[in-house]
Formats: structure tokens, C-alpha cells, sequence
């Protein structure tokens, strides 16, 4: 005896839905008589009747019963299967979990998380906020796929990718003398209350640099540790500050003033990974949209500030 292939059985099934050959053939989108052919090589493949003829209508027989609850069965399965292809296509019962540098997570992260939501509706996402002495644990005991931040891990068993190029810029309370200026140097920034970062954490290294390159000893006269907490000083009139171009990337950014660094000093964005482990398509699509939205931060606020 033969066995019984996936299409007999779809043919078989489309035979007990619609009770005609000529139903069942627009079904699948097929001839008739192909139908017909089909059920009966099968029949008499399998030595059974599978239907009767009654009154022109094909009524599953008495005898193949069993057989046809197994179609049933397996068509369940298939849309169980298919239901279940559907629900991870949107990110249904799925977790992503990642971090980011709180310069990133500020504003970017929302823009990239809101491309990831289009892509995949029902995907719950776990956002951390981690300084750079953080990643280490989290991504070596695989709390989440990725980490997004502004200096490469160095650690055998953690890969950094340098996803994005970006600048240092000074920012300045609106109203303040140095904002009719196009450019500000950092000759000019020294000369005013400095609110920063300590130049000791990785972060407030980077931002330091021009400082530091231009032989200036960097004095703050008040300092956070978050880039969050320096634009809210800046903002209350409180000094002037250098900052990452990414902590400031909204196109309105009401009583902050942002302004070019003659000094010209760049940043670079890492996505952060355990090293051969495979992320989830969610991750490698989330780092894509990250590495998108990053590049085009700049461009966001160019010229918003006169």
C-alpha cells in the first residue's frame, strides 16, 4: 500500500469542506477533473472508499472515519504551526531585552524602538540604561542581546561594533552672549561656568578630549553623571557644557542652544555584543534601526539653532 502524501490530503480535505469536485477544485485553485483523478488514484491506492456519492455531493464514508479525523488533526496542527509563524513574525510572547548609554537612550533610543514597534507590534522589549563598567556582567550572563554605547568594551569575551560617527558639541542657555556666535571654541568655554562629566569615566573622557588637546585645564564648577542631568543645568542657566550630539539630538530642544566646536572632536557609537552568541533576528533588526536613527541625528537639529 502506498502512503498517503500531503496533497491527497489536502485534496481529501477540500472534499470534505466544500462535498463537490467542482467546490473543492475552486478551493485549491485547481481543474476538476484533476480532483476527481486524484481521489480516486487515492482510493484506490489506499484499497478505501473515502466518500459516497449522494445526490451529486461527495459525504465522507462511514469506514474512512478515523481517517478523516486524522485530517482534521493535521490541519489543525498546520494552523497551529501557522498561528504560531504569524504570532513571532509580529513579536507576539517574545521578549527583546538590550541596554543603552544614557547619552542614547535620551532620545534616539525612542525613534529606533518606535521603527522596531512597526516591524513588530506585539514584541515586549526590555530597555536597560547602563553605564560602560555595567555591560560586562550584563551581556556575559545573557540579561540581554545587545548594549548600545559610546566606548568599546575590551574584554575577550565581548565583540564591540562600531555602528555610528558622531560629534562633540557645545551646548549653551538660550540667551547666552557665546550663542550668537556660528562657532564656539573651547578657548571661549573655558572663560564660563563649566557643568560636566568627571573626565575620569569613560564618557566624560570623550567629551573632555578638546579640552585636554587644546592644553586647557578643565575646571567644572559643577558636575552629573548623566548627560541627562548636564543638559538640565545648562537649560536653568546654570554654565555651559560639551556634550555628545546624540544627548541632544531632538529638533526642539526649548532653552538649550547647541552650537559647533571649533575644536572639532569626534564620538563613536558601539553596538556591544556577547561574543559568538547568536542574536535573534529582533536584535539584529533593533541594531540596524539603531545604527539608522544614530546617523541621522546630526542631521535632525543642523541648523535649528541659527
Amino acid at each position: 500500500m502506498r502512503e498517503i502524501t500531503l496533497r491527497q490530503i489536502e485534496v481529501i480535505r477540500a472534499v470534505m469542506l466544500r462535498g463537490t469536485i467542482a467546490g473543492a477544485a475552486e478551493l485549491l485553485g485547481v481543474s476538476a477533473p484533476g480532483i476527481s483523478r486524484l481521489v480516486k488514484h487515492t482510493e484506490e491506492a489506499l484499497g478505501l472508499r473515502l466518500f459516497e456519492r449522494r445526490a451529486g455531493l461527495f459525504v465522507p464514508s462511514v469506514e474512512a472515519g478515523r481517517i478523516f479525523d486524522q485530517v482534521r488533526e493535521v490541519y489543525k496542527g498546520v494552523e497551529n504551526l501557522q498561528s504560531a509563524i504569524d504570532s513571532l513574525q509580529k513579536g507576539e510572547e517574545v521578549q527583546l531585552a538590550f541596554a543603552s548609554a544614557p547619552s542614547v537612550a535620551q532620545f534616539i533610543a525612542a525613534r529606533a524602538i518606535s521603527s522596531i514597534r512597526a516591524r513588530y507590534p506585539d514584541l515586549y522589549i526590555d530597555l536597560n540604561i547602563l553605564k560602560i563598567e555595567e555591560t560586562t556582567d550584563y551581556l556575559l550572563l545573557e540579561r540581554g542581546e545587545f548594549v548600545i554605547m559610546s566606548s568599546p568594551v575590551y574584554n575577550p569575551g565581548i565583540h564591540s561594533e562600531n555602528i555610528a560617527h558622531g560629534r562633540v558639541v557645545a551646548i549653551l542657555p538660550e540667551g547666552h552672549p557665546l550663542a550668537e556666535k556660528t562657532v564656539v571654541s573651547v578657548q571661549d568655554l573655558a572663560r564660563e561656568p563649566l557643568v560636566g562629566i568627571d573626565p575620569a569615566d569613560p564618557y566624560g573622557r570623550i567629551v573632555s578630549r578638546p579640552f585636554r588637546e587644546a592644553g586647557i585645564e578643565l575646571r567644572h564648577s559643577m558636575r552629573g553623571r548623566f548627560a541627562q542631568t548636564i543638559v538640565s543645568l545648562v537649560r536653568h542657566g546654570l554654565g555651559v557644557a560639551v556634550i555628545d550630539e546624540f544627548s541632544v539630538a531632538e529638533v526642539y530642544l526649548p532653552g538649550v542652544v547647541r552650537k559647533p566646536i571649533l575644536e572639532e572632536t569626534s564620538i563613536d557609537i558601539y553596538a556591544v555584543t556577547k561574543k559568538d552568541r547568536v542574536l535573534s533576528n529582533f536584535a539584529e533588526f533593533s541594531i540596524q534601526q539603531f545604527r539608522r536613527e544614530l546617523n541621522e541625528a546630526g542631521k535632525k537639529w543642523a541648523g535649528q539653532d541659527g
